[in-house]
């Protein structure tokens, strides 16, 4: 199945709000060669931005966005990047978040990191991504269910279980990505104060990022489940996200008129 067809099926039958978004770190020249060539459009920042405002380009809009390090305004991202090393702006832009300079220094360097040489990042619809890059992560913006479903199919179709997602301080899109691409492992994390208001996340959301290797797997899994009869986990035999109903509750209950 097409990059294409997976989206239409994860939007309908998931009934998500935006498009999940197909993340491609370049390491290659030629390779980001041959994504310039085969692409239809590519969308570039007209000003530096926060990697959380390139997604919104492609989960909102449904635009393929490129950028390199000029078109990022976050310095927190171009650490998680490897663009940048550690240094005290850096430190102290972590301090509100901390009891001292100290541990936030610690803090920024236990974070996961991309290793040097990274030439630039596109963001795209999932479904716009076919012939161009095979993703290094799928990043979803999702509701609740959403994300327990997702983490249910994850679990079933990696053999993985408990999972641990890793939430660090100050990085849930930026950083979320890279400890994802780097662990090779699912990650669920809420908004980061700056994904919130710059990257316009919902209260309500939550975000999922799974390795795009494994990111087959799991839509297999969902797949699997469909054709056995049922896209809901929550309630089996309906579709997603199935009647909002308690266990063997007796009083609602639904009968065809004779």
């Amino acid at each position: 199945m097409s990059y294409k067809e997976m989206q239409e099926v994860l939007m309908r039958e998931l009934r998500l709000y935006h498009y999940p978004v197909a993340v491609k770190f370049f390491y290659d020249q030629a390779e980001l060669d041959a994504f310039h060539e085969a692409a239809p459009e590519i969308y570039a920042p007209v000003k530096p931005m926060t990697f959380c405002q390139w997604e919104l380009g492609a989960r909102m809009k449904g635009q393929i966005v490129y950028s390199g390090e000029a078109g990022l305004g976050c310095g927190n991202a171009k650490y998680s990047f490897g663009w940048k090393d550690i240094d005290d702006a850096e430190i102290k832009g972590h301090a509100k978040y901390t009891k001292d300079l100290d541990q936030a220094e610690r803090f920024v360097r236990s974070k996961a990191r991309l290793p040097e040489g990274l030439l630039g990042i596109a963001v795209a619809p999932l479904g716009a991504v076919d012939g161009l890059y095979e993703p290094d992560t799928v990043h979803f913006y999702c509701d609740n269910m959403q994300a327990y479903h997702l983490a249910v199919d994850y679990m079933a179709a990696t053999d993985t279980h408990p999972l641990r997602p890793t939430i660090t301080m100050n990085s849930s899109a930026c950083g979320g990505n890279v400890s994802t691409f780097t662990s090779q492992e699912f990650n669920m994390l809420p908004a980061c104060s700056g994904s919130y208001n710059a990257g316009k996340t919902e209260r309500g959301e939550i975000n999922v990022i799974i390795p795009g290797k494994k990111f087959g797997a799991v839509f297999d899994r969902l797949m699997d489940r469909i054709e056995a009869g049922s896209s809901s986990i929550t309630r089996p035999g309906d579709g997603f996200p199935g009647a909002d109903v308690c266990k063997n509750c007796p009083l609602i209950i639904f009968k065809k008129e004779q």
